[in-house]
């Protein structure tokens, strides 16, 4: 099992769809939570009223280092997975979810929760469609329910330009520690940009992460410093 393909297309990919799509730079969020078996992208615009509509999930099967997305074959009634195997598949994949959402014209692929045969469903401009075929327990989507352990503590702040926090939980079903970390930057023109992601880690390696980074932190180049 290796997270080295995750963290290498997690790291470029939102500065690359915000080169790619002036629209998705000027509205488009994505956060990222490894509390999971399979960690998760999920990509979602702010309304109006401070809600998260999301338009995209892309996961990421770390036996098989591949990232995919969840669908369900009509003609076989049966989950599916479109398998994204380069960094620009996962990129277009996002932009054309992106566009399909702005346009009215996204579905969502679900488990109903209220369903005693966990059945999918298929959201589409607002209508709900319920294929009939029951899944196996372990396609059945995993609540998780991370208990945050202190408020957002601010790592990094410049007043009005950039702002770093993060915050501590511990995920209730397993123990693990998880990290969050926001990242709101004020453009020029006041309006607030935001990022989240999350980072879930044993008891274990706890004391390695924590002796790795105190190892290094002379080498490393602050904010400050390239500002």
């Amino acid at each position: 099992m290796s997270m080295e393909w995750f963290n290498r297309v997690t790291g470029e990919l939102q500065d690359n769809l915000k080169s790619i799509c002036e629209k998705y730079d000027q509205i488009g969020h994505m956060t990222i939570d490894q509390s999971t078996k399979h960690p998760r992208i999920d990509f979602f615009v702010e309304t109006e009223d401070d809600e998260r509509d999301f338009f995209c999930t892309i996961l990421f099967d770390p036996y098989n280092e591949e990232f995919y997305l969840e669908s369900f074959d009509l003609d076989l009634e049966q989950p599916a997975r479109i398998i994204l195997a380069e960094s620009n598949d996962v990129i277009d994949a996002v932009h054309e979810s992106f566009h399909d959402f702005m346009n009215g014209e996204s579905e969502v692929y679900y488990v109903d929760e209220n369903s005693t045969e966990a059945e999918y469903v298929i959201e589409d401009d607002g209508e709900e469609y319920y294929i009939g075929e029951a899944l196996d327990e372990e396609h059945t989507l995993e609540e998780i329910v991370v208990e945050w352990e202190t408020p957002e503590v601010t790592a990094f702040q410049i007043e009005d330009e950039v702002e770093v926090t993060y915050q501590f939980g511990i995920v209730t079903n397993n123990g693990d520690g998880v990290l969050r970390r926001v990242n709101r930057v004020w453009a020029e023109d006041g309006e607030l940009y935001k990022d989240e992601s999350e980072f879930s880690f044993t008891k274990e390696e706890a004391s390695t992460i924590i002796a790795m980074i105190a190892s290094n932190m002379d080498t490393m180049t602050g904010l400050e410093d390239l500002i």
